[in-house]
């Protein structure tokens, strides 16, 4: 057989998942081929392993869903593209290139972080396949209407609702995954930018404004996504919304609190959630006794205002803890002085609660020579088993803090979890970066069991 020349992207198909063509990154230098996909559900068919999950084709297009399902092949650990560890079905399918079709293993993952739906690796290559880096479709490609032709009955009927993302970058990977998310269920999807929004303050007839006029008065929802510099403004567009009767999936004042460190810790503790001994001081005065009252150096020095690790700092000495601290205090800076938990090792576990449950955990730890394991600093994450205690701690703050969604942080110190932090806006890409879960998904579907909302099947 005459070998196939392809270029670094091509369409393919996999014909037996019902996927007659996909762009796909031809990449030699990756071993394993994987797919797009999401709502990943492992299950028994006889006494067969099966795997059932959703593909969207079509890249940015969530409403063109196909549903597929395949026996499985193997389980195997994949490092992805940003280093993250995660555990990943295999299945078998039958890939269909040019006129030739031949059986390659596919892994399956969420590939929204990617640009191309598909990577064709060089395992499934197999000698079949000359690759032409500087070239791309010379197997041609389909047209937009070929496209419709093949997918129309696969895209999603709308249903009515529609929901808007406020928020500050519609291109942060979390606000898309929310938009894709709604799309897959039928739902009319918006960003609405935080800075282009602007009140209208009315006893009987408040609106909201958007740029250019446009009044905002057709909205069933609204999921805030509220940057720390934009708390203040964020929330009181977040309030006129909730003035409007547009239901939001975390209120303002829930924001609010979980943004004030200080008083989020002051509620934690009053329920009875532990943390690390954590001290507050106005004067340069009481430097000395803030030091000793958290156990002396090292210590935490945290701003109480920051977030993804950013205002975090390691005191490692006593000297080096009071310049810290005072330094702080003569930029007028709140902050928090904290115990130092070594035991910890430079790992957290950032559990995702949704409606009060957990939906997914995951072990986050800090790149070579840092303490913080935030993933925007360099950590690793990979999925955790959380102990009872863990879950009813995690489940517990996110109710302290009245959110409906919310990144909740722990450590393990040596007598049990102790908690960190609550986020209202917790990131998607960490953890759906190592989940075979749709937590982007959860998050609307719980919005729509609060609202009551019915999907509809015909």
């Amino acid at each position: 057989m005459d070998k196939i020349i392809v270029g670094s992207q091509e369409w393919c198909g996999f014909p037996q998942l019902h996927i007659p063509t996909i762009k796909a990154r031809v990449d030699s230098g990756a071993k394993t081929s994987s797919l797009h996909a999401v709502n990943i559900v492992p299950f028994k068919k006889g006494t067969e392993r099966w795997v059932k999950f959703d593909v969207h084709p079509i890249q940015g297009d969530a409403k063109t869903t196909v549903s597929c399902e395949a026996p499985i092949f193997d389980k195997r650990r994949v490092k992805n593209s940003g280093g993250q560890s995660e555990v990943r079905f295999v299945i078998k399918a039958v890939l269909s290139l040019a006129e030739d079709t031949w059986e390659i293993e596919v892994t399956l993952a969420n590939r929204d972080t990617m640009g191309y739906r598909m990577l064709l690796g060089r395992q499934a290559m197999r000698g079949k396949i000359l690759v032409d880096p500087e070239a791309s479709f010379l197997l041609g490609e389909p047209s937009s209407d070929i496209l419709r032709q093949h997918y129309h009955s696969k895209v999603i009927k709308a249903t009515g609702l529609k929901i808007g993302v406020l928020a500050t970058n519609p291109d942060l990977y979390s606000n898309r995954r929310l938009i894709e998310a709604g799309q897959e269920r039928g739902h009319e999807m918006e960003f609405l930018s935080i800075k282009d929004c602007y009140i209208k303050l009315d006893g009987k007839t408040p609106e909201m404004h958007y740029r250019g006029g446009r009044i905002l008065d057709d909205f069933d929802a609204v999921i805030p996504r509220i940057r720390p510099s934009a708390t203040f403004y964020g929330c009181a567009l977040t309030r006129h919304f909730e003035a409007m009767g547009v239901y939001t999936f975390n209120t303002a004042s829930a924001i609010k609190k979980s943004r004030d460190k200080l008083h989020a810790l002051q509620l934690l503790i009053n329920n009875g959630l532990p943390i690390p001994t954590t001290g507050f001081a106005n004067s340069p005065l009481d430097t000395n006794d803030l030091i000793q009252m958290v156990g002396g150096a090292p210590l935490i020095v945290k701003l109480l205002e920051g977030t993804q690790g950013k205002g975090v700092v390691l005191a490692e000495t006593k000297k080096a803890a009071e310049s810290l601290i005072n330094a702080f205090k003569s930029l007028k800076a709140d902050i928090l002085v904290q115990e130092f938990i070594k035991e910890a090792n430079g790992q957290d576990i950032r559990c995702f609660v949704v409606n009060g449950k957990v939906v997914e955990s995951i072990m986050r730890t800090a790149a070579p020579g840092e303490f913080r394991a935030n993933i925007h600093m360099g950590g690793t994450a990979s999925l955790v088993k959380i102990t009872p205690e863990e879950r009813r701690v995690a489940q517990l703050a996110a109710k302290t803090m009245n959110l409906k969604v919310a990144g909740v942080d722990i450590i393990r110190g040596q007598n049990g979890p102790l908690l960190l932090e609550v986020n209202s806006s917790p990131g998607l890409e960490g953890i759906e970066g190592v989940s075979t879960k749709n937590i982007a998904g959860k998050i609307i579907e719980a919005l729509e069991k609060d609202m009551k909302f019915q999907k509809t099947t015909s």
